[in-house]
């Protein structure tokens, strides 16, 4: 049986989606796996025992229809017994359009869904602390009669050698590890999904009061120095000696085996939060007001992952709305809402719990 899967967008939903690899290969073990993804996830599920071939969408592709065309062609000559196709995009719509696989899974939207056989409306409650965005990717393999509910965790593959670098790069750079270290989700995907600048300060500030003996790394990339720099300027002076800025990740996959080493990942929900939960590294997660906290809450359990969202603290804004989708040009006012003083008890019980 030879199985096509195809999540294209970002990070955390290539990491999310990797889950349905491992369970179609505990159920069909001898089953040939391909997943088509954007090139630069690659990092996140490179290593994976469960994918056998990898196929990249690039830049290229999103630019060109003809080279997008050639790209659906070749997949179709694999010929493949099943697509499923996570997102329906114009382009992963296409590639499942122009195969010849009889089974063709996604999930349900409307007439868009007209090239798919088996569709699956998105669940609005999880029925587990596994969360919506795992729960509604397993439900696309019930037609290869495989239980929705049997749930698997999203997992990074990294070697002993990358996480021997990063010992050794984070000793060099007189990171004790002995003591706490915590890696801060400072900057989200977009202004949009970034917790504001002084209240993040606030954040780190109180991880070094409740953690004296903390080491802080901050998880940002080059071109978003300065806006890291400016948070770290608001914090307070005995917590700038805690941080060490120039420590981080010059690439993907070091950041992973660098958190590998950390006690905790603490800041905006994203991609980094997703990867520090699958690599078994505890979260607490500071969600933007107009993010669907159920959908991305993965493995939430009060305890080792922990989440802090507007609504758990002000339902005002969100009586009488669908999704809180529909908040998000009012992100920026509604942030300045939410305070840390909001979730301060949970973050100090979270910090207690990691001693």
């Amino acid at each position: 049986m030879k199985i096509l899967v195809i999540q294209q967008k970002m990070i955390g939903d290539v990491l999310a989606t990797s889950i349905l690899f491992e369970a179609i290969k505990q159920k069909y073990p001898n089953s040939e796996l391909h997943y088509v993804i954007n090139s630069h996830t690659f990092p996140v599920v490179e290593n994976n025992l469960f994918v056998d071939y990898f196929h990249f969408f690039t830049p290229e592709h999103e630019k060109s229809k003809l080279k997008l065309f050639k790209f659906a062609k070749d997949l179709n000559k694999e010929n493949f017994d099943i697509v499923i196709d996570v997102y329906i995009k114009l382009s992963s719509k296409l590639i499942t359009f122009l195969s010849k696989a009889k089974t063709k899974i996604s999930i349900d939207k409307g007439r868009k869904s007209l090239v798919y056989n088996y569709t699956f409306k998105h669940k609005l409650k999880a029925d587990t602390n596994a969360g919506l965005a795992i729960e509604n990717r397993l439900q696309l393999l019930t037609p290869l009669d495989i239980d929705p509910l049997k749930i698997v965790r999203p997992k990074i593959y990294l070697t002993e050698n990358e996480k021997n670098e990063a010992k050794l790069f984070l000793e060099s750079n007189s990171i004790d590890l002995e003591k706490p270290l915590f890696m801060i989700g400072v900057l989200g995907s977009g202004s949009n999904k970034t917790y504001p600048f002084e209240y993040m300060a606030k954040v780190i500030d109180q991880i070094v009061l409740e953690q004296p003996d903390s080491q802080i790394l901050f998880n940002y990339i080059p071109k978003q120095e300065a806006d890291a720099k400016a948070i770290l300027d608001l914090c307070t002076a005995k917590t700038k000696k805690k941080v060490y800025f120039n420590v981080f990740g010059k690439s993907l996959r070091s950041f992973l085996a660098i958190t590998s080493y950390c006690d905790a990942l603490i800041g905006n929900e994203g991609g980094a939060i997703n990867m520090a939960k699958a690599l078994y590294i505890p979260t607490f997660t500071i969600f933007s007001p107009w993010i669907k906290k159920e959908a991305w809450n993965m493995f939430d359990d009060g305890q080792k992952h922990v989440s802090a969202h507007l609504k758990d603290y002000n339902k005002a804004p969100y009586q009488n709305i669908k999704h809180p989708k529909i908040l998000k040009s009012k992100a920026s006012e509604l942030y300045l809402d939410f305070k840390p003083s909001y979730f301060e008890s949970d973050l100090k019980e979270f910090l207690r719990r990691l001693n």
